[in-house]
């Protein structure tokens, strides 16, 4: 078992819990990294192979995410051990149990992650009240169904053009984990006049130069089949997404699926994380070396929480969709002329920028 403590510094974390109910089979880790900004936002993953580690580096990205998109929360991330694939009657008394545990952890309040989506946090908002990212029926804004993630990644692909001489018409985009996130951005992008050459899911990736038919692939994924189901392309592997030649790499899927052993693979010119640290830090140096743009994944991404904030403070769709993307542009921009002027790597102006501003909010704390 990891030493929490390993990783803890100032900034936290404040609190981690560990759950265990052996009646349905529940094993779960909440982490709550800082709440000097506000009580913390931050998803439920439900994978197998999930850890404390990877719970507490998820809730201090949440952190350095809602600070960095002025969001008045802190951040905060859980992970259930189980198969998000598991029958939907074993996976409502899985969330209803986890939902039952957290009660009283009020300085945490859940969204949907990898494996979790709406219907789950309308189950949690059910057991405790207190869940964001709920279905419409019952006032939430639906961010996976909008694409709130994938419409903030958009917008920072746009603000970032101009820091590494690019047009978004015909550029080519290739997108590994193509699900809630990876696909909404392979929409926007598409309507932008990008081409998406190559997508990968956990069963494989689809290849084509020539183009791709992004509403085609949605389609194919929305009713349960893989991307390789998809005809009109060549059929690889599921790393061979990290060789494609493109303009635009989006990586969308599990944490550090980019190190140094095969950092070396990409053939890109911008990288928008769409995955929450799907980067080792050495490996984001050596592309910073390279010359090739990355938008750290708290200023890439924060789409979702943005939009789970603005519902949670009782705000529109429309108004969440606007604020998404001033917000993340502006954020952008900010971190990319900071990086620029001090030629430091995108994500260490993007720290420092959030940092701050969770720091100040700390001295106003006892």
């Amino acid at each position: 078992m990891e030493n929490i403590f390993d990783f803890a510094d100032e900034l936290g974390p404040i609190k981690v819990v560990h759950i265990h109910d052996p009646k349905c089979g529940l094993k779960a880790i909440v982490a709550i990294d800082n709440v000097a900004r506000g009580p913390s936002i931050g998803g439920i993953r439900m994978a197998p192979d999930v850890s404390a580690e990877e719970a507490f580096r998820l809730a201090r990205a949440m952190t350095m995410k809602n600070s960095a998109a002025n969001l008045p929360h802190g951040g905060g991330k859980s992970v259930i051990f189980g198969d998000p694939k598991m029958t939907l009657s074993d996976k409502e008394k899985l969330i209803r149990a986890f939902a039952r545990a957290i009660r009283d952890l009020s300085e945490y309040i859940p969204g949907p992650d990898m494996g979790t989506d709406e219907r789950c946090m309308a189950w949690i908002h059910d057991e405790i009240g207190r869940a964001v990212g709920l279905p419409a029926e019952i006032g939430g804004i639906p961010l996976d169904e909008i694409g709130a993630t994938g419409w903030g990644l958009g917008a920072g692909v746009e603000a970032a053009l101009q820091y590494c001489n690019m047009d978004l018409k015909g550029a080519r985009v290739a997108v590994q984990g193509f699900g809630s996130v990876g696909k909404h951005a392979a929409r926007f992008l598409g309507e932008k006049g990008t081409v998406l050459v190559a997508a990968s899911d956990s069963r494989g990736t689809i290849f084509n130069p020539k183009g791709i038919d992004v509403t085609r692939l949605i389609a194919l994924k929305d009713s349960g089949k893989s991307v390789t189901a998809y005809a009109d392309g060549e059929k690889l592997d599921i790393d061979a997404v990290i060789d494609i030649d493109c303009e635009i790499w989006i990586p969308a899927a599990r944490p550090d699926v980019i190190r140094k052993e095969n950092v070396n693979r990409l053939k890109a010119r911008l990288v928008p994380q769409g995955a929450n640290i799907p980067f080792t830090l050495e490996a984001e140096r050596i592309l910073h070396e390279k010359g090739m743009l990355v938008i750290p994944d708290f200023i890439a991404n924060a789409g979702g929480v943005i939009c789970a904030s603005v519902e949670y403070h009782g705000g529109t769709q429309s108004q969440a969709l606007k604020t998404i993307a001033e917000k993340i542009r502006g954020n952008t921009e900010e971190v990319l002329a900071s990086a620029k002027k001090n030629g430091t790597p995108p994500r260490q102006a993007a720290i420092e920028m959030a940092e701050a501003r969770v720091k100040k909010a700390m001295t106003y704390r006892r």
